[in-house]
């Protein structure tokens, strides 16, 4: 089932057309509901006139250590996408797309890359339990949990909707996410380019050099 809506983000209102996705339980393999609403001009990224802030977040990484990922990733390319592992598609899809493209990058600017995972279902996405599951896409990926009211403000700075995770009326539960990733440039720190659900490992693969130095895509 498909339907229209909008996050509630002036800026990136202004800029992109944003997306929320609501997925199933692990076991269903089909989304529960997918609401996307995409720009117009047909390509990938939408470089912001106005780049967000970093989110001010403290959190717990997989190693079930404390990482504040303003001063971990300070002077780094970065990207950011709030999602969590139960999703059927959207979440493994957008990840494993990056991290295909990332491979394409010398090692050093590899090493450089920060890629931030930020689960919207701390509940049962433990440091463990992501930790396992960014694994299987790339070790290098970081992932982070933690309480859910920092993560949803941290999310709401970024213009991103998150909700709670609640029970359909099957008794499934539904993760409902803004499904963007942010660039963070390493130049300014600021949150300049947005990419969309429909971003490809092309995309991403033709725009990580420019990204990773700061560059408009």
């Amino acid at each position: 089932m498909r339907k229209k809506t909008f996050a509630a983000a002036v800026l990136l209102a202004a800029t992109a057309g944003l997306a929320l996705s609501a997925c199933g339980s692990g076991d269903d393999k089909s989304p529960v509901t997918a609401v996307s609403q995409e720009s117009d001009s047909g390509k990938p990224a939408t470089v912001l006139d106005q780049p967000f802030a970093k989110p001010d977040m403290v959190l717990t990484d997989t190693h079930g250590k404390k990482y504040d990922l303003r001063k971990e990733t300070q002077g780094h390319p970065t990207l950011v996408y709030f999602g969590y592992t139960h999703c059927p598609d959207i979440c493994p899809t957008t990840m494993s797309n990056i991290a295909v493209a990332k491979k394409a990058l010398p090692k050093a600017e590899q090493d450089d890359l920060r890629v931030v995972f930020v689960t919207t279902d701390p509940g049962r996405d433990t440091p463990a339990e992501l930790g396992t599951w960014l694994k299987g896409i790339d070790p290098q990926f970081v992932g982070l949990t933690g309480d859910f009211a920092t993560i949803q403000a941290g999310a709401r700075s970024l213009g991103i909707s998150v909700e709670p995770t609640t029970k359909d009326k099957n008794g499934k539960l539904v993760s409902v996410h803004g499904t963007q990733v942010m660039a963070f440039s390493p130049k300014t720190n600021g949150g300049y380019v947005l990419y969309g659900e429909d971003a490809t490992v092309d995309d991403y693969t033709k725009d990580l050099p420019k990204l990773v130095k700061g560059a408009n895509p």
